[in-house]
């Protein structure tokens, strides 16, 4: 290495320099990178990705205001956040155990959340606190309780019954599948979810959405580009996947007819895409918030995903209770 480089260049090569430090590195710091094109020139999102990840939702208590972990918290808390596979199976039934589970890794960061900045969703409104209190599924706490009773196909949400995860909580890492297949064409982006085989078609040609009273599980999104970055609106949800579970704590699947949810997907590497949303439902929460979720490129392709293998899960579980009746381990139901 030269003592005195500045002093030693020539002028053409001062030049280069200066101009490949101002398109290489702007302004944040970080390596600016030029995504791939697809043939009509919209940024190329295509491919298998995967969002596995061990970062919780919110931040733990423990770090307060710490938003980033350091090399050595980062490197002791991917060990310990890690799900046991010698542990316990869960539920009646014999639910498989961690063995089976794709856990991902732990980032940086100490929440998904972004906003708010302490890392923790807000209040939800006293509406959505009583309705959470009186729920009555096959994923309920006071459910499990009383005694673990189906009385009929209502008391299964619709994840149980492989509908759907809802929105946002299909793009959402849970425990296992957290794959996705993104297909673009000049008019739509298409998104393959692996769990629950949930299909998104997302027009980009700025078409009206259907009337208000056309009610989707999954809503109706719209598309558009904002330089490298796919925005992604989504109202028009039905109020039918409206509820949390407890794979999923305090998340509220598929909102209500208020839900207004934004996406937005940047490729930001070879192997990442920044993907991030808000949630916007004054049913459901006192303010809207923002979590921040990478995708990286997922080494093969989706699956199969035979939910329930036919859905016999709802008509053998409702046997069983039948059965606990007749044989006097549960009462009927009033």
């Amino acid at each position: 290495m030269r003592s005195n480089p500045v002093a030693t260049w020539s002028a053409p090569a001062a030049v280069l320099a200066a101009v490949l430090a101002m398109t290489a590195i702007p302004a944040g710091g970080q390596e600016r990178w030029t995504p791939p094109r697809t043939p009509w020139g919209d940024p190329d999102l295509q491919g298998a990705w995967t969002n596995g990840t061990l970062t919780p939702l919110q931040r733990p208590a423990e770090l307060a205001a710490q938003e980033f972990l350091n090399d050595e918290e980062r490197a002791v808390r991917n060990v310990t956040t890690r799900l046991r596979d010698d542990g316990p199976v869960q539920g009646p039934v014999g639910f498989y155990n961690d063995f089976w589970l794709e856990q991902g890794d732990l980032s940086r960061r100490t929440a998904l959340l972004v906003d708010p900045r302490d890392g923790r969703l807000p209040p939800v409104t006293p509406a959505e606190r009583e309705l959470q209190a009186s729920r009555r599924d096959s994923y309920t706490d006071s459910h499990l309780a009383h005694g673990t009773r189906f009385d009929s196909w209502d008391d299964f949400n619709t994840l149980d019954r492989c509908i759907t995860r809802g929105m946002p909580g299909l793009m959402m890492p849970g425990f296992y599948n957290h794959n996705y297949l993104i297909l673009q064409t000049p008019e739509h982006v298409a998104i393959q979810v692996e769990m629950i085989h949930d299909a998104r078609i997302i027009p980009l040609d700025g078409r009206p959405g259907p009337a208000a009273s056309i009610r989707q599980w999954l809503g109706s999104s719209r598309g558009r580009w904002e330089g490298n970055t796919l925005v992604v609106e989504t109202t028009g949800f039905t109020d039918k996947v409206r509820r949390r579970t407890g794979y999923f704590p305090s998340v509220v699947f598929g909102g209500d007819a208020r839900l207004h949810l934004v996406e937005r997907f940047t490729r930001v590497s070879a192997d990442t895409i920044d993907y991030r949303f808000t949630v916007t439902d004054p049913t459901v929460w006192t303010a809207p918030w923002t979590a921040a979720i990478p995708m990286t490129t997922l080494d093969g392709s989706l699956f199969e995903y035979a939910c329930h293998e036919g859905n016999y899960a709802v008509p053998n579980a409702l046997a069983g209770t039948r059965a606990e009746e007749r044989s006097g381990k549960l009462a009927a139901p009033r």
